[in-house]
């Protein structure tokens, strides 16, 4: 019998059941993976339209000018994630570059009368700032710890985890960045600003926030899946282009990093967002130019121009470059390794042990980090300022407290190179690791020594309790080895025309490459905030080479980071093993829990307690007693009917199919789960034993055109069919006895001119010859299934 073959479906090909990390407060927290109850399970998103007649009345009602409006508001809220985006961004710069300058201000006025008390100053600033940090991540947003873009990339792939997209997570992301990157920690705001984005997208889209009661009904149109991963697919790419300045960079990040699924509409839409984000942040640093926002100069909003830098290069030079790649590959594995392991130990043993531990740990951290950066320059000597050209503007000592290729020392015309880059801000050690015409300026010892010291620093850092990025210390790290090798080729080639700074660059995009795994979105991202074009055949030469070098060794970083935090992500390409599945095979353990079409409501309240399945097929009998599959029907859905009661009847005979919107006693949009929501639950539904006694018709809200798939098939078929449809269930069934007609890329060109419903299918027969419709002769084809049911049931009646 069908009905003792069917298959509950893939639910993420054979990972089923996924767990996410929970704190002690059952809030999603980047650093423990537990299972206390079965409501904090991930679930999937039902991306797949459910074509039920709630949906179908309400496209019915939708007119021309509902559609405009509709197509309208989206491109509104691209406008306005594009401008939430870009001003997080810029009071997140403002913010961390002000506190930077106060320290580092009053850190240098005091070190002119003591270190010591120096010393004690520049530690307290900095632990104040990341204790601030990690009490906000730890009491007030969980989901907020971390980079972000792991969980963001499971929501975009289908995965609906709970927390993740919360006002509260905004708020926690946007001040927890402020405080550790301010505190001075090896991690950077960039992964941050995406998961901001995809917050404020998220919120636009609900219309707000009803928890905080900061919700607007006007721009509450969106009421499916598909629709909020459209928008927060743009805050993805908007993060990007505000993190980085790269507006083009934001739009592959999102195509080639975060998205599973694509069309050309979002590619519009992502594109007029990150050039929104580009216009804000643009103004914004406009603004900050005449003086107004205090110590925040030409820092902050990283953008690294070595247009004056190496104008060519030979072809000699191509294997140091080369050799960059490789050690780009290397370093960029074992960082995901040893950043895994650690992270791994951190969720099982160190964070179980409560909130006080995880806040004990940033803290101590910080001090670390502090008394390194502070007191390794003091090891360095002081060298004597390089004889400079009066045209290249580098001016040596700069004044305390401010960005520049020369950091301050005590006597003039000194600097130190070691506190050029390890006591400074991020985006200016990076600048003057960049900095072309500075040949003399670093010693191979003083890299050396930053590279071992801050790549253990990040390595050790990532996983803590706080919002952390790793674009930036990637940088860091890279530029750090790239400027040593440039040192030797200098050395080595003795050629004027080398740039130590050009290696530099080449070296921060080996280490990300061999990191992260990205490729084109990282090339135009490196292109776009150094403002050279001429560098772009280096960078792609350096990419792949350290991409293929890390892929030798393990995953990327995001892919292992996310496999940790049990995120069941369908990669691109099925496992290889696949290819001698089928279908039937994946699912051979399941056992089949279906509904009947007239269910009673003491049997729906067993089977939804009893399992935790999220879909049910339904099941009818015909006039032969044979039995007919006839939908799905959904676990949000059922509980909607329960907690509502409106639709339960005494008896169980089908609904009155007299009119079909009889039949209707909900809104579409009742059935719409809140995003970053639980949703209803089986225990919140108080029923009566008269309650229990009554049925329902399952037809009204069931999905009539399920996505079906032979037993035999490959499961590799499957798995691509699931992915790129971002399905959430698949029903597996015997093979079909019969073929009704084929569908051919002809019947698929219809003309907006023509009536629709005067357009004339073509299908191919079984025996191969091209003939007319067969609808006409076939009431089972002509009649959409649920029509049929009632129609049916109406001649019965």
């Amino acid at each position: 019998m069908l009905s003792n073959q069917l298959h509950n479906g893939l639910e993420t090909a054979k990972l089923l059941w996924s767990r996410i990390p929970n704190s002690e407060a059952g809030e999603v927290d980047g650093g423990s993976l537990l299972r206390n109850s079965n409501r904090n399970t991930v679930e999937s998103l039902d991306y797949e339209v459910i074509e039920n007649y709630a949906y179908r009345e309400e496209q019915a009602q939708r007119g021309k000018l509902y559609v405009g409006y509709y197509v309208a508001v989206k491109w509104f809220l691209a406008l306005l994630i594009g401008i939430g985006t870009g001003l997080a961004a810029v009071f997140i710069n403002i913010s961390v570059e002000n506190f930077a300058g106060w320290k580092f201000a009053l850190t240098f006025s005091i070190i002119q009368r003591s270190y010591f008390a120096g010393f004690v100053i520049y530690v307290l600033i900095n632990l104040i700032l990341v204790f601030s940090s990690v009490y906000i991540v730890t009491h007030f947003a969980p989901a907020a710890a971390g980079s972000g873009i792991p969980e963001i990339k499971g929501y975009l792939n289908g995965l609906d985890i709970h927390g993740i997209l919360l006002f509260r997570t905004l708020i926690g992301k946007i001040f927890g960045s402020i405080g550790s990157v301010g505190g001075g920690l090896a991690l950077g705001k960039e992964g941050p600003l995406v998961h901001t984005g995809a917050c404020i997208a998220s919120l636009l889209g609900q219309g707000g926030s009803s928890k905080y009661h900061l919700s607007l009904r006007w721009l509450q149109v969106f009421k499916s899946d598909r629709d909020r991963r459209d928008l927060v697919t743009c805050g993805c790419a908007a993060g990007v282009a505000a993190a980085f300045r790269a507006p083009v960079g934001g739009v592959l990040f999102a195509l080639e990093e975060v998205t599973s699924w694509w069309r050309s509409q979002l590619m519009w839409r992502v594109f007029f967002t990150s050039a929104i984000v580009a216009v804000v942040v643009r103004t914004a640093m406009g603004w900050c130019k005449s003086g107004k926002c205090g110590h925040f100069g030409s820092g902050g909003f990283i953008i690294w121009d070595t247009s004056d830098g190496q104008e060519d290069y030979s072809f000699e030079e191509l294997l140091p470059m080369a050799v960059i790649g490789v050690i780009g590959g290397l370093l960029g594995a074992l960082f995901n390794q040893l950043t895994f392991h650690i992270t791994y130990w951190r969720r099982n043993y160190l964070h179980k042990k409560g909130n006080r531990v995880k806040i004990i740990e940033a803290c101590l951290i910080s001090v670390i980090t502090s008394a390194i950066s502070f007191g390794l320059p003091l090891l360095r000597k002081c060298n004597p300022c390089p004889e400079s050209d009066h045209d290249s503007g580098i001016e040596c000592p700069r004044p305390p407290g401010m960005y520049g290729n020369y950091f301050y020392c005590g006597k003039d015309k000194e600097y130190n190179d070691l506190a050029t880059i390890f006591f400074n801000t991020q985006d200016d050690a990076i600048r003057n690791l960049f900095s072309a015409k500075t040949i003399h300026e670093f010693s191979a010892q003083s890299l050396l020594t930053f590279l071992v010291m801050f790549y253990t620093l990040a390595v050790v850092t990532f996983g803590t309790a706080v919002p952390a990025g790793q674009f930036v210390p990637g940088i860091m790290i890279g530029s750090t080895y790239g400027r040593l090798v440039g040192m030797f080729v200098v050395n080595f080639y003795k050629k004027l025309n080398v740039e130590e700074g050009t290696y530099a660059l080449l070296g921060a995009a080996s280490f990300l490459g061999g990191s992260m795994r990205m490729t084109v979105s990282l090339c135009v991202i490196m292109v776009e905030i150094t403002n050279n074009l001429k560098l772009l055949p280096l960078i792609m030469l350096v990419l792949l080479i350290s991409k293929a070098v890390g892929d030798a060794f393990n995953e990327g970083f995001y892919e292992q980071q996310a496999r940790l935090k049990g995120i069941a992500l369908l990669e691109s390409r099925p496992k290889y093993q696949m290819r001698n599945m089928m279908a039937k095979e994946a699912c051979r353990n399941q056992k089949v829990v279906s509904f009947p079409r007239i269910v009673k409501v003491a049997d729906a309240v067993s089977i939804l307690q009893s399992n935790l399945h999220n879909g049910f097929p339904v099941i009818d009998h015909v006039r032969n007693g044979e039995t007919l599959v006839i939908g799905l029907v959904l676990r949000s859905h059922l509980l909607v009917l329960l907690q509502s009661k409106v639709d339960f009847q005494h008896s169980p005979l089908p609904c009155d199919p007299a009119g079909v919107s009889k039949s209707i006693r909900h809104n579409f949009s009742e059935f719409v789960k809140p995003v970053s929501s639980k949703g209803i639950s089986i225990e919140d539904i108080h029923l009566s034993s008269d309650d229990l006694e009554m049925y329902i018709d399952l037809v009204p809200v069931l999905n009539p055109s399920p996505y079906v798939v032979p037993e035999d098939m490959s499961l590799t078929k499957v798995y691509n069919l699931f992915r790129q449809l971002g399905l959430r269930h698949i029903f597996v069934v015997p093979r079909a006895s019969r073929v009704v007609g084929m569908i051919t890329r002809e019947d698929l060109l219809i003309e907006d001119s023509e009536d629709s419903a005067s357009v004339e299918l073509h299908s191919t027969s079984v025996r191969g010859h091209r003939q007319y419709s067969m609808i006409s002769r076939n009431v089972d084809v002509e009649r959409p299934l649920l029509n049929g049911l009632l129609l049916q049931d109406h001649m019965l009646g």
